[in-house]
């Protein structure tokens, strides 16, 4: 993650949050994918954004449990986060 600017740093200051309530998917199939995309740009040499490792650990290690999608998105950034299905935790965020 940016050592500058985080999720709760932007919440704190006014960024906007969203959660997308209409939308759940599995960790897994979620991992699926953006560990895919992961892989692809280390192999073609496009640098992931900060976080995203990280994120697609949390992914797999919260199995095949549900997910909600949400947004925290501020002046200069957008962190994309993964909440658990009772939206007590987040799972992952880049």
């Amino acid at each position: 993650m940016d050592h500058l600017v985080d999720p709760a740093t932007l919440l704190e200051s006014g960024a906007d949050f969203k959660v997308f309530l209409d939308q759940t998917a599995s960790a897994q199939q979620l991992w699926d994918v953006w560990s895919w995309r992961h892989e692809v740009m280390l192999d073609t040499g496009v640098t992931p954004r900060p976080g995203l490792a990280e994120a697609v650990a949390g992914l797999q290690a919260a199995g095949t449990a549900r997910v909600y999608m949400a947004t925290v998105t501020g002046s200069q950034r957008r962190f994309t986060l993964f909440l658990s299905e009772d939206l007590a935790q987040c799972v992952a965020c880049w």
